[in-house]
């Protein structure tokens, strides 16, 4: 039994076109979900799911196995669920826990995925998802009748901060789950944990305003964890 990443990429993007293989920081954005997947000692295999050929080339480069997607699961409604359930039904191995990783979200440590598995494991959870803690975010909403309620809080008994319940976000950078938790269609179910990175890891490319942003925070905070790692590249990294 065997440990895989699966990253979903389709070819289709509206906001961004080409996004997920446009250059990010001397790489395709792609790769910088790879490469620590293929780093990481506890993932035995690694693979991209894609219905673009040309996603698919350049996932080669980087070391991940191709899984050209159907079409019919291709689209902009198609979940990321429905490509994992097809990637696990054409690799041929018997995986025991699946690690999706999201490339629009390069912001990981070179040890996340490993530090992420091994907590998994000794927890004993069927799923689990990447997140932060939101330390101090007051969250209000619009009712049906368009009033403004706060949602995390009362506003009339707002307290102090460290007296609040501790609440987490999803950051979407990847989720680990046993294969069969997707029975569900769900790739969240049984005891589902959280393993907690830092908040500025939380932000993600979907707009031209992102990708800016991104890139700064990953040239600041994560850019020097690779440093000197790619020495047959000839970059500079």
């Amino acid at each position: 039994m065997k440990s895989v990443a699966i990253i979903p990429a389709r070819g289709g993007s509206k906001g961004i076109p080409k996004k997920n293989i446009l250059d990010f920081c001397g790489k395709p954005l792609i790769a910088w979900s790879i490469i620590p997947a293929v780093r990481t000692p506890e993932i035995d295999e690694v693979y991209v799911s894609s219905d673009s050929d040309e996603i698919l080339r350049v996932a080669q480069q980087y070391g991940a196995k191709p899984i050209k997607r159907p079409e019919d699961i291709a689209g902009d409604t198609a979940t990321s669920e429905s490509a994992i359930e097809h990637a696990l039904h054409v690799i041929d191995i018997p995986a025991e826990l699946v690690v999706m990783l999201q490339p629009t979200s390069p912001l990981r440590k070179p040890d996340d995925l490993g530090r992420a598995i091994r907590q998994f494991k000794a927890e004993q959870w069927d799923s689990a998802f990447s997140g932060a803690v939101l330390d101090d975010f007051l969250i209000w909403e619009r009712n049906a009748q368009g009033v403004l309620r706060s949602f995390n809080y009362d506003y009339q008994k707002r307290g102090r901060r460290q007296d609040r319940q501790t609440q987490f976000v999803e950051n979407g950078s990847f989720y680990l789950f046993k294969p069969e938790v997707l029975a569900s269609g769900n790739r969240l179910g049984g005891d589902i944990g959280a393993y907690i990175m830092e908040f500025w890891q939380t932000f993600e490319i979907d707009s031209l305003e992102d990708l800016e942003l991104v890139k700064m925070i990953f040239d600041a905070k994560v850019k020097p964890l690779y440093a000197g790692t790619f020495p047959n590249e000839g970059e500079s990294l």
